[in-house]
């Protein structure tokens, strides 16, 4: 890609306008319904950003010449995408071949991470990671970094050098793993608070106690991680939660007294509106009642859990039970960073449970849905005026069999769901951040 560098990044040019098909949500879509008041899609419209980064509305006509324009006529314009669960140093053990969870951790996962205490492995795992994410069309992410202090800091560096939305925290890891990539309650403690009070709410940064999972983290660094969130409510959180079969078992006999996986971090106050779950596949509905009173969501990872044979999620009993689902690729379990592959890899899993996932369901889960689970529709997720203009631009089809399936669709959720079946990130135009662009496929023939 041939873009400004990102350690100095374009300014911005005055006020901008985006013509395009606009589609976004107003409100969350019902589960199967096709022609849905929560969409809004609005063929052949501009969208107007400011010079500051922020969407100044929406509307049919042209622009007077106070706007630059740029004319995507033809091209659907989205928000950008928003992955709530993903690893930043497993793109190097991203496509891993034949183990489940655990022997997979252990086989491919700890090697790479160890490499991250290396500072300028740090630096280059996370410039490469975040220009990754933007080339897939992914402009905010909650991210896991390695349990070592540098990879969290060379994380966040990199994205407010980018202008990005991100969330991410040094991961919290002292049992159950490989002597360098352990860590101690009190040293922990002492990262977490130097890097809270250097990063969090910075720009467009925010900090997440990050438990790597109840598995490798004592009951002493458990409760180390709820007493910081107790002590600040604006704090996020993420871990992992009931994946897999037999680690849901491993769980069960290092914490006894906990009735469940899940209230294994009840008990430490882990559960709350800021809180992201990854996977929740192998939940009660007793865990699903608790979740949703708690406020936490949970980040569900199609492709990593038909990937790693972790099981099939509910999506329907989440949506019974009341807690936020969104999206997220949960690389390198996960098999690719782009969001559209990951929700078709959805449709297939809600499939398998006689379920039809609409893709408006799913498209809401990677924008609004994932936005309002973190506390954010009032920044990201829509073109609403004064959220910020994270948006990208997508060609409807690429490619003969794409290019002749869009022709012969019938009615706008046909369209979008075949572009979202069929498409991935080389049907990726453009990704602006804050309305600065920061990945374009073909500079040299970008609109002016």
């Amino acid at each position: 890609m041939n873009m400004p560098s990102p350690t100095n990044p374009a300014p911005l040019r005055g006020r901008q306008a985006l013509r395009g098909d606009l589609l976004d949500f107003s409100a969350t879509p019902a589960w199967a319904a096709l022609d849905d008041p929560a969409v809004r899609y609005r063929p052949d419209h501009w969208l107007l950003i400011d010079a500051d980064g922020r969407i100044a509305g929406v509307q049919a006509h042209e622009p007077d010449a106070s706007w630059q324009r740029r004319d995507y006529r033809g091209r659907l314009i989205l928000p950008g995408f928003i992955d709530t669960h993903v690893h930043c140093p497993q793109l190097d053990v991203i496509a891993s071949y034949g183990t489940e969870l655990l022997d997979w951790l252990n086989t491919y996962t700890f090697p790479a991470e160890t490499r991250y205490a290396d500072p300028a492995v740090a630096r280059l795992g996370a410039e490469r990671f975040l220009d990754a994410l933007l080339a897939h069309g992914t402009t905010s992410a909650v991210v896991f970094p390695t349990v070592h202090k540098v990879s969290a800091e060379m994380l966040f560096e990199a994205a407010a050098v980018r202008g990005m939305r991100l969330i991410t925290g040094k991961v919290l890891m002292d049992r159950h793993a490989p002597d360098a990539l352990r860590d101690d309650v009190a040293g922990a403690e002492r990262d977490c608070v130097d890097l809270i009070q250097r990063y969090h709410q910075r720009e467009r940064l925010a900090y997440a106690v990050t438990v790597r999972f109840a598995p490798t983290s004592t009951p002493e660094q458990l409760a180390m991680a709820g007493a910081l969130c107790r002590a600040d409510a604006s704090l996020y959180m993420q871990t992992h939660v009931a994946e897999n079969r037999d680690e849901v078992a491993w769980v069960a006999r290092l914490f006894p007294q906990a009735r469940s996986y899940l209230d294994v971090y009840a008990r430490e106050s882990l559960l709350h509106p800021r809180a992201v779950l990854a996977h929740g596949i192998w939940l009660d509905e007793q865990d699903r009642r608790v979740l949703a009173a708690s406020g936490a969501q949970v980040a569900h990872c199609p492709s990593s859990n038909l990937f790693l044979g972790s099981g099939l999620f509910d999506w329907v009993a989440a949506r019974e039970a009341g807690y936020t689902v969104s999206a997220a690729s949960d690389v390198g379990g996960g098999t690719s960073l782009s969001m559209q592959r990951t929700l078709a890899d959805g449709y297939k899993m809600q499939a398998l449970g006689g379920r039809r996932l609409t893709a408006w369901a799913a498209l809401h889960a990677a924008t609004l849905g994932a936005a309002q689970g973190l506390g954010l529709q009032q920044e990201i997720g829509a073109f609403e005026a004064g959220t910020l203009a994270d948006v990208c631009v997508w060609d409807w089809a690429c490619g003969p069999v794409a290019q002749a399936r869009d022709a012969v669709v019938r009615g706008l959720h046909e369209r979008v769901f075949a572009w979202l079946t069929l498409s991935d990130e080389r049907n990726l135009v453009a990704s602006y951040v804050a309305g600065v662009p920061r990945f374009r496929r073909d500079p040299e023939s970008e609109p002016t």
